[in-house]
């Protein structure tokens, strides 16, 4: 066996375990991993892409309006925490229900999602109109961001029914392995986002000149298309998932819940630690002044660009390991979560390499403010670094939540995005007095950390035994 056969083989990626039946040739393995990989992973890619595009957009407006919608950030992720929760819960069990060949369990998971999310998007969005203002100055906003990140948060926030209902609906497409479904309804209602960007920031062809509100609304509207998208997938008959308003999905049966629940509140923890450690991250940030917190978040969004690669390999392997592990294969869900490490690792390679050689210019694309480009030499140098511990803990996070360990995803995020990355942060940025650079630091360990973490749980095989 060639060097490279033991690096790809089924044997190889299985390593001690024993088979539970037939194994794929190497080519039959990697086929189908590429075929649930790839359209998430450009989706992922693209939506991050034009969320780069976005600020590039709005950074014409001047540092300001960078730190503003920066601000934002943290806040609008706390509000969505709940909703990633439960479409992590609705992923893994739809995919757990179609390898157990269930698909009347699995529409009864779809149906009762969906009515969750409206439930919740109606109070969450009512709460945050109302504290929309101290909301924005507990996160560290300074005179000159203040106003503006107010208007655009209600506005996004605004559009929070749309985000979330198309958000639960992409999640169950994903649990089947459909992930050109919501490939192709993110990559279009993107596209109406970066329109309407150009039609509304600085207006043009007679459109008014809205600056970040525009962004914003621009925003809630390729939500709306994404929402309509989505629906059209489900509202047909004939297809696996349909949106069916049966008497019996209807009511919010002991199973289903229990399942949702038991899943979804490990991964509302996860959420809830990971968005309060970002959010202090973001205030000591935000604290050293509006050009260090611009210079930052430019470096946030080129690093997102990297996150894309791991979140779309995540989304694959939530999707493969929860269908095999319904199917009674726990060897091939070992297996294709290899594939996908693997797949991450080319991918971690080729990001590096192009962040390493154009980084400073993809930098340059932000801003062109003397002070914040001074960040750009260190920024750009970390974010080559991190690229490869973020892929791969990314990645094997998807291969535990596929499996239904998000118990032990949430401990993963509490010690290290709740503890590690802001207590460090704090540590090198005013203990230490190293400013700007200290932030990436803690950035850096943090990834450091939960790549450890999961990679010694997927290794330690306990994820293959959970029932959900």
């Amino acid at each position: 066996m060639s060097v490279a056969s033991k690096f790809i083989s089924a044997p190889a990626l299985l390593g001690k375990y024993p088979p539970k039946g037939d194994l794929p040739t190497t080519k039959e393995l990697w086929k189908k991993a590429f075929f649930v990989a790839w359209p998430s992973t450009v989706e992922s890619f693209l939506v991050a892409l034009v969320g780069m595009v976005d600020t590039i957009m709005v950074s014409n407006l001047g540092a300001y309006a960078i730190a503003a919608i920066g601000l934002t950030n943290q806040p609008k992720f706390i509000a969505l925490a709940v909703f990633m929760s439960l479409n992590v819960a609705v992923s893994a069990l739809v995919a757990r229900r179609k390898g157990e060949n269930d698909q009347e369990g699995a529409n009864r998971i779809l149906v009762q999602a969906v009515l969750l999310t409206l439930i919740l998007t109606m109070v969450i969005t009512l709460l945050i109109q109302i504290f929309a203002d101290p909301i924005i100055h507990m996160v560290g906003s300074q005179e000159d961001t203040h106003g503006p990140a107010v208007a655009y948060f209600r506005i996004i926030m605004g559009g929070l029914c749309f985000n979330a209902m198309n958000m639960v609906l992409c999640a169950a497409q994903r649990g089947i392995g459909n992930t050109k479904i919501a490939m192709k309804t993110n990559i279009i209602s993107n596209l109406v986002n970066v329109a309407l960007n150009y039609l509304l920031i600085e207006g043009h062809l007679g459109f008014p000149a809205l600056g970040i509100q525009g962004a914003a609304i621009a925003t809630v509207c390729g939500t709306i298309v994404a929402l309509c998208m989505s629906l059209s997938t489900v509202l047909r008959h004939g297809n696996y998932l349909h949106l069916e308003i049966k008497r019996s999905y209807m009511r919010f049966d002991r199973r289903t819940l229990v399942s949702i629940f038991n899943i979804g509140s490990s991964s509302l923890a996860e959420q809830v630690f990971m968005r309060f450690g970002f959010l202090m991250y973001t205030i000591l940030v935000a604290h050293l002044g509006t050009n260090p917190l611009a210079a930052h978040q430019i470096g946030m969004n080129i690093i997102t660009i990297s996150f894309a690669f791991g979140d779309g390999l995540s989304v694959a392997a939530v999707s493969l390991v929860g269908q095999n592990l319904g199917a009674g294969r726990p060897d091939l869900a070992k297996i294709y979560g290899g594939v996908c490490q693997r797949l991450g690792v080319c991918c971690s390679c080729m990001v590096a390499f192009v962040y390493f050689i154009w980084g400073k210019t993809i930098f340059g694309l932000f801003s062109q403010d003397a002070e914040i480009l001074g960040y750009s030499s260190f920024i750009m140098d970390m974010v080559s670094l991190i690229v490869f511990l973020q892929i791969a803990q990314v990645i094997f996070s998807g291969c535990l939540r596929g499996s239904g360990d998000t118990k032990y995803v949430a401990m993963v995020s509490l010690i290290s995005v709740a503890f590690i990355r802001p207590g460090s942060g704090w540590l090198f940025i005013y203990g230490l007095n190293t400013g700007l650079w200290g932030a990436w630091i803690g950035l850096a360990l943090d990834q450091f950390v939960r790549l450890m973490l999961n990679f010694l749980r997927f290794r330690s095989g306990k994820w293959m035994n959970i029932k959900i």
